[in-house]
């Protein structure tokens, strides 16, 4: 499985976990076609090969023959990269998919399917368009925190890790040059937002630099002559070699790239752009759906959205117009807590009321913990509200509140969020796909965005059943987020195909959601930074939405909501048009 969508790390569902099998076994006793057999081995040594591409993946797994390397960000890389696709579907295509088991014949569709999506993308130059302010080669550090350090050695190899992401800055500079020379360029607020971030941390002292950090607690592991000799090492390196290569690509972002960077902001403003937004809208809602397509659904969600949430308004009496309601809802301190710590003891509470609901929406639950944990403050004011990372080896699943600007944090979000990020959203879903049990080890960490955040943002509207929306402005509130990822859809391809200004998408948003301008500035910027991405999350939403109704309308009082939902997740991530064909499987079979 290729490493780039096994690893997503930190943003948004950061889906990283840990492996319960190697391989896995055939339970008949005919003997199997040797296609059968050759796919077995196929996927066996698929998996081991990316476990070498991705050593930091290889690492949350417990595996640690490669904890000392890290994955090359160098256009070479990415050829390279593209070379074993096409190796991989090489492969493939000589195998017959009707002589394997029913099992394997999903499993080769999904490989199948991944590496085509993937390889297709290749035609398009992604190295050029990496850099951005929601993370990069400017936060490395933040890898660390994923890992479990227990002893000397554990630190000495994420020291080597450091050096080799200093070459990946270094090559993140010579790509960009040539990316500067050949037309390719972010928008100036992105470069802006990543030369912000390099510079926060250049101007840190060495006992409080992001790089340093790890390294403060190896007297924990060791002896106290061997830690400070590690300690004095890494400062050493961070002040003559780290600093300094972010430096010169400081330098350069600051003084040559920033000035000759894109005053617009769409990714049809590059080259061959509007063929790669189609592409990029293919790729993450898994469909044949046009921008053009994508826009209108997004149109009639936000109408029908809108006309729920002046219900909401009429049902509190408010006297004022639609936007008088959501400017109080904005400024108005009931709303608000007063400092970070609050905001943070008000998602736990609410996290533990959820999972207090599990057992009536779900028959199976996951092993794997989860806790509410803040996100680092280094990183809060450049993201979003909150974000999920799925369990690694020895760690529990977290949900990671911003508590950056607590007043800007409305108390009507908490519910929401915490149904998405943690359960029965990203936490429930994602910890059960790495349970799965006798599957291929890829199955388990496959993450296809239109089900990973469909499913979560599906879960938004679940919380309805468990009573947290009985408030009205809580109510309005989920009401909220999902006029947000309607307005995305409009948005995303209003700004990258349709020649929208961030202007219009900012107003969009101010004009349909009470998210406080500060949620709606780093959004846009986000959607800017990663074009199509935010077009996932409704289309997924509305797949998983109809197949439920439609399942309701053919089994009648045979209908079980924790049934069909312990069905769709049963296979892990997979494209939203295989799960209509296992929801067709679902019906078929509750119906005999």
């Amino acid at each position: 499985m290729k490493f780039g969508q096994l690893l997503s790390v930190v943003l948004i569902a950061g889906i990283v976990g840990i492996a319960t099998n190697v391989g896995y076994e055939y339970f008949t006793t005919e003997k199997p076609h040797p296609d059968q057999k050759k796919f077995k081995e196929f996927l066996d040594k698929n998996w081991q090969d990316s476990l070498e591409k991705s050593p930091l993946f290889a690492s949350l797994l417990g595996d640690k023959r490669y904890d000392e390397k890290v994955s090359s960000n160098s256009i070479e890389d990415f050829f390279i990269e593209k070379e074993y696709e096409s190796y991989v579907l090489d492969v493939l295509s000589q195998i017959d998919p009707n002589n394997l088991s029913e099992e394997d014949q999903l499993n080769y569709r999904l490989l199948k399917s991944d590496y085509e999506i993937s390889l297709e993308g290749r035609e398009f130059p992604g190295y050029y368009m990496r850099l951005n302010q929601r993370g990069g080669v400017q936060d490395y550090y933040l890898y660390g925190n994923r890992l479990n350090f227990t002893d000397l050695q554990s630190y000495k190899n994420w020291f080597e890790r450091v050096k080799g992401y200093t070459q990946n800055v270094r090559n993140s500079l010579e790509i960009n040059k040539e990316g500067l020379e050949l037309g390719y360029t972010q928008p100036k607020l992105v470069t802006r937002g990543v030369s912000a971030q390099i510079g926060a941390m250049l101007e840190k002292d060495l006992e409080d630099h992001p790089y340093f950090k790890i390294f403060k607690n190896v007297g924990d592991v060791a002896s106290s002559e061997d830690a400070l000799a590690l300690q004095n090492e890494v400062k050493e390196y961070i002040q003559n070699v780290l600093n300094p290569t972010y430096q010169e690509l400081y330098d350069f972002l600051v003084n040559e790239y920033l000035p000759e960077s894109r005053d617009t902001i769409g990714i049809s403003d590059v080259p061959n752009g509007k063929e790669w937004y189609e592409y990029l809208a293919r790729y993450h809602t898994t469909t044949d759906l046009t921008p053009d397509e994508i826009h209108e659904i997004g149109l009639r969600e936000v109408a029908k959205i809108r006309a729920e949430m002046e219900g909401i308004i009429e049902q509190v009496g408010w006297e004022g117009d639609f936007n008088s309601f959501l400017q109080y809802l904005r400024t108005d301190p009931r709303f608000y807590y007063e400092t970070g710590e609050e905001l943070l003891q008000a998602y736990r509470a609410m996290s533990k009321e959820i999972d207090a609901y599990m057992p009536t929406l779900f028959n199976k639950l996951p092993r794997a913990p989860y806790g509410v944990i803040p996100i680092p403050m280094e990183s809060a004011p450049f993201t979003t509200t909150a974000y999920y990372n799925a369990p690694s080896k020895g760690r529990p699943g977290y949900y990671y509140a911003n508590l950056y600007m607590p007043e800007v944090r409305p108390k009507y979000e908490i519910p929401v969020l915490s149904v998405h990020e943690a359960v029965p959203g990203h936490h429930h879903q994602i910890s059960l796909a790495q349970e799965m049990e006798n599957v291929p080890n890829f199955r388990k960490y496959l993450s296809i965005t239109a089900f990973v955040e469909g499913w979560g943002l599906y879960s938004e509207q679940l919380g309805e059943s468990m009573g947290i929306y009985d408030d009205p402005y809580d109510k309005f509130g989920q009401l909220t987020y999902d006029m947000w990822r309607a307005v995305r859809l409009v948005v995303d391809t209003g700004m990258h195909y349709k020649n929208w200004s961030r202007e219009d998408a900012v107003n969009l948003f101010l004009e349909n959601t009470a998210k406080t301008e500060q949620d709606i500035n780093n959004e846009v910027d986000r959607y800017i930074a990663w074009p199509g991405q935010a077009l996932a999350y409704k289309i997924g939403q509305l797949k998983i939405m109809e197949l439920r109704d439609q399942s309701k309308e053919a089994l009648g009082d045979d209908f079980d909501i924790k049934d069909f939902h312990d069905h769709i997740l049963s296979f892990g991530s997979i494209p939203l048009n295989i799960l209509e064909e296992k929801v067709d499987e679902f019906i078929e079979a509750k119906s005999k």
